[in-house]
């Protein structure tokens, strides 16, 4: 591939980048030169580190506590935007970003703060930074769970009180007097121990997991459910998972990690608490929205919940008069999960790298509404990407009349087992090829499905193994359009439908089939098809037209049905044939159909 002169891309470049030559099959990014710098809109506070990466490679807005109508304004005038968990990023956001916004980077795990179905609408990646922070998020529920199991928050708090209230006292108490004034109340701030009790974790994944970890370590006999964890990854930690309810009647603490989804939405409600174990504690680190605020008050005053620490809330910060915030048997931090001094390094690398990936056209392996496709798997499909894509604008413009596309077949013809094959990022860029040639609809990986089903655009895929080396994925690609009449009638298969297909050769996309006509040629540039009667002097004739008008021609190939019947001319130009021209290659007397297609 390194050959090639041009590369499909899964995510649009910055507008103020433009493609170069592909230096690496490796990777499927673009190869990009600057012509002006891409604008990044950072609305939130990040890492001296990340915004170093950020400046080396866009120019960087700061601009912090913005209301919603500043946000909507500045995000007009940039490619990229960067926020925690603060700032709404909703539908107007993107609906006023006018189509320039191609990624939006959320500094930390959780994504409930962006709209990601009007961000996929809008081609626009979301991508965040799940790993950097996951050891301090767990480290901070332990943390918190220590705390609130020997109330040291509490206990803290009243001595503070105590002391204060000392230098106000006159000279002539007594001792006892004092000692009560200082809140010396050792008996009131008893705890509990957490060695041999169970801890109920839910949400099984990075930050569960290590929360396990730690909770091991402390002695907690741990379990933990997750409806999409591994029960082999669980068993290798040493913790069992098992359903909601079990878990959640089983625990002397629960610890939540979970997104906050419609389906997480308030799970812990006044129906979960009344199946939880009297005395139970609640660690919530996750997200506040996972518990029911109000249905939570009610489970401490009647004793169900015998304390519970949480570092999220519904809204944050809470209201000054929140009844959750002020129980007495309730231990809070204001959203400090994140927050070490390594973990806000990490995070702010950790994103601005994926930023600047996507900027550049890669797919981040952080994206939230993609298709997360293994990196040796885009590796190994590189020059695949390009083929596809090529192969469905090709055929696309093949199509005449109005009726449009509305079915197209993609057969993918392989050495290796159908269920070995991972098409999604070429099921993507056959979608951009047939959609972007004749719209002016923006195409990638993150919303090709919902573009094409928007349009009525129904594609279905085949796998078929074939004999041939399991060493490349894909032998050919064969992308047909049933029900469209075509303006390059010899297109149309016998079966009745637009057909071209393809392979790759040493790195660079050949179109090999036309219809039922066999061909050779490099998809690069342009292409004129022409259909001919076979017969001596035709190569030369449509040469000729071309040359005398300065129309440079890379390559010719000829497939024909049998010997002076039919045959199909594929000619690769460097330049866009006039008119005139195209005219003229009519005119041959030989030549009974022609299309000019732009590649």
């Amino acid at each position: 591939m390194a050959a090639a002169t041009s590369q499909s891309h899964l995510l649009r470049p910055s507008p103020g980048l433009r493609r170069a030559s592909l230096p690496s099959p490796s990777r499927i990014s673009f190869a990009l030169r600057a012509v002006s710098k891409p604008t990044v809109l950072v609305a939130e506070k990040l890492g001296a580190a990340g915004l170093e990466l950020l400046k080396e490679f866009a120019n960087v807005d700061c601009a912090y506590n913005m209301t919603p109508e500043e946000l909507c304004a500045k995000v007009a005038l940039s490619d990229a935007l960067i926020v925690r968990s603060g700032t709404k990023v909703n539908r107007s956001v993107f609906e006023f970003s006018a189509g320039r916004l191609r990624v939006v980077g959320r500094a930390g795990v959780g994504i409930d703060n962006v709209d990601l179905a009007a961000a996929t609408e809008h081609g626009c990646l979301v991508v965040n930074a799940p790993t950097a922070n996951t050891v301090a998020a767990a480290e901070h529920g332990i943390a918190l769970m220590a705390a609130m199991a020997r109330n040291v928050a509490q206990a803290d708090a009243a001595l503070k009180a105590g002391n204060t209230c000392k230098w106000i006292q006159t000279f002539t108490f007594i001792l006892s007097s004092l000692l009560q004034i200082c809140k010396w109340q050792r008996n009131k701030y008893v705890g509990v121990s957490l060695v041999g009790k169970t801890l109920a974790i839910l949400g099984f994944g990075k930050v569960g997991s290590e929360v396990a970890r730690r909770a091991k370590g402390l002695g907690m006999h741990v379990v933990a459910h997750d409806p999409y964890a591994s029960a082999a990854r669980a068993r290798a930690i040493g913790v069992e998972l098992v359903s909601f309810e079990d878990a959640i009647s089983a625990a002397d603490f629960i610890s939540l990690h979970m997104p906050l989804t419609p389906s997480t939405d308030k799970m812990l409600n006044d129906e979960t608490f009344a199946k939880m174990k009297k005395g139970v504690r609640i660690v919530n680190v996750a997200r506040g929205g996972v518990i029911d605020e109000e249905a939570l008050v009610r489970a401490l005053d009647s004793g169900i919940v015998a304390q519970a620490a949480l570092d999220v809330f519904t809204v944050e910060p809470p209201a000054a008069d929140s009844k959750l915030v002020l129980h007495e048997n309730v231990t809070v931090t204001p959203h400090l999960g994140a927050s070490t001094v390594e973990a806000q390094e990490g995070v702010a690398i950790e994103i601005a790298e994926a930023v600047v990936g996507a900027l550049k056209g890669e797919l981040s392996a952080t994206a939230v509404n993609a298709p997360m496709v293994p990196a040796e798997v885009l590796s190994e499909l590189a020059p695949y990407v390009e083929l596809a894509e090529k192969l469905a604008r090709l055929a696309v413009q093949l199509v005449a009349g109005g009726g449009g596309v509305k079915s197209v077949k993609v057969t993918y013809a392989s050495g290796r087992s159908p269920d070995d094959l991972d098409t999604r990022v070429l099921r993507a860029m056959i979608t951009k090829g047939l959609i972007e040639p004749i719209s002016s609809v923006f195409v990638n990986l993150v919303n090709a499905d919902f573009t094409a089903k928007q349009r009525g655009i129904r594609i279905t895929e085949e796998r078929v193994q074939i004999d041939g080396t399991a060493e490349s994925p894909i032998e050919y690609i064969k992308v047909q359009i049933a029900q469209a009449g075509s303006k390059f009638p010899s297109a149309v298969s016998e079966t009745g439908e637009i057909t071209v297909a393809g392979r790759v050769k040493d790195g660079i996309p050949h179109l090999t089939e036309v219809g039922s006509f066999q061909v050779d040629v490099s998809l690069e540039g342009s292409i004129i098809l022409c259909r001919q009667v076979d017969q001596p002097g035709m190569i030369g004739a449509v040469g000729s037209v071309l040359g005398e008008q300065n129309v440079n021609v890379s390559f010719m190939s000829v497939g024909r049905i049998a010997p002076r019947k039919h045959a199909v001319m594929a000619i690769g130009v460097d330049e866009e044939p006039t008119k005139e021209t195209l005219t003229k290659i009519g005119e041959i007397p030989a030549i009974e159909e022609f299309v000019f297609l732009k590649l």
